[in-house]
């Protein structure tokens, strides 16, 4: 049993673990563990019916993800509370991408609720369901399947608190969505480390395609010309990677390719000052010729516009039909770019 659980109540649907609401040390290197995308894939609670404190059959019920990160966020919320913690099967997945993904749905909260026997649990029909929950949910067909009716708590469970002592209704300021720097950065280890195995796979590509010339391959050349890719990579990393996600709301656009494309293309004059400046080192290399600036150009944006749409899905700023929309028309033209960077780079060993 996880080492949050403390012990066990005893219910008329049978015992149900209560959780503390402190992370020990296991907890908070799991959650390390999660954010570096160790364990990110598998970093889940079992679903089910849970206790904070030492609730009644009055006592409200709060619905979660089985996520554990947000699991824990939310029992260290309701510290203080008496209340039941319904945990639904979203696969590992966040409230928000789970909603989207239709994880976190209407036939979940059914099943959930009547596997946990609730109306034996509780004797009131209401659940609490955070806002951000509400696009995988019909509260009409939650009630007509079980009676239960559904209230969205607030965006942030930090609120929760507060609303359950105003009588479950949320204020204006519980209902804003807002997507500040503190969250938006602790997202860029786990993409930076889930990103390893792509760019090895692209400098292996790169490394061939480095290597043709006149003389069919030459390692030298490979090894000599990899030099800049391996720059422009950087750079293309760290504008869609981190740039995007720190400086969000100062990018120009509403779409993240084209955050990401601004991006990448602010950090060419640092490309080329890199580049030239390995060149000037080199004994005997001229430096990259027109072409291959113009590929080593094409690729940072490139890149940086990629990776800048991995977070449209971690963002309450976009929705899934929007996220889909852009990744169906950024996508193609990305790839397009791709190959024309693959023949100028190519090209430009025999020229």
């Amino acid at each position: 049993m996880y080492s949050c659980v403390d012990t066990f109540l005893d219910t008329p649907a049978g015992p149900v673990p209560r959780v503390r609401t402190r992370r020990g040390p296991g907890d908070w290197a799991g959650t390390a563990l999660a954010r570096l995308g160790i364990t990110r894939d598998n970093y889940v609670v079992s679903p089910g019916l849970y206790a904070v404190g030492t609730p009644d059959a009055a006592s409200p019920v709060i619905v979660t993800a089985n996520y554990k990160l947000t699991f824990d966020v939310v029992r260290e919320d309701l510290a203080g509370q008496h209340v039941w913690l319904l945990v639904l099967d979203t696969r590992g997945i966040n409230v928000w991408c789970a909603a989207g993904k239709n994880l976190f749905s209407t036939d979940e909260v059914v099943r959930r609720i009547r596997r946990a026997e609730l109306d034996k649990v509780v004797s009131h029909r209401r659940v609490v369901l955070p806002q951000l929950g509400a696009p995988g949910v019909s509260a009409r067909e939650v009630r007509r399947a079980t009676g239960f009716s559904v209230v969205y708590g607030p965006v942030r469970s930090a609120d929760l608190p507060d609303f359950l002592a105003a009588g479950q209704k949320a204020t204006e300021a519980m209902r804003l969505v807002d997507f500040p720097l503190r969250e938006r950065a602790v997202l860029i280890p786990v993409e930076l480390v889930l990103l390893w195995k792509t760019l090895l796979l692209a400098f292996c590509a790169v490394f061939v395609l480095s290597g043709i010339g006149p003389h069919v391959f030459s390692f030298t050349e490979a090894v000599t010309r990899l030099g800049g890719f391996a720059w422009a990579t950087l750079f293309g990393v760290l504008a869609g990677h981190v740039g995007v996600p720190l400086l969000l709301p100062r990018i120009p656009f509403r779409a993240f390719a084209a955050k990401g494309a601004v991006a990448g293309a602010c950090v060419l004059p640092l490309l080329v000052f890199a580049v030239w400046a390995g060149a000037a080192g080199a004994a005997g290399s001229g430096g990259p010729g027109l072409m291959e600036w113009v590929a080593l150009g094409l690729w940072t944006v490139t890149i940086s516009s990629f990776l800048a749409m991995n977070f449209s899905g971690s963002t309450p700023y976009a929705s899934p039909s929007g996220v889909e929309w852009e990744m169906r028309r950024a996508v193609p033209l990305q790839a397009l770019v791709v190959v024309v960077c693959a023949f100028l780079w190519v090209f430009a060993a025999f020229v």
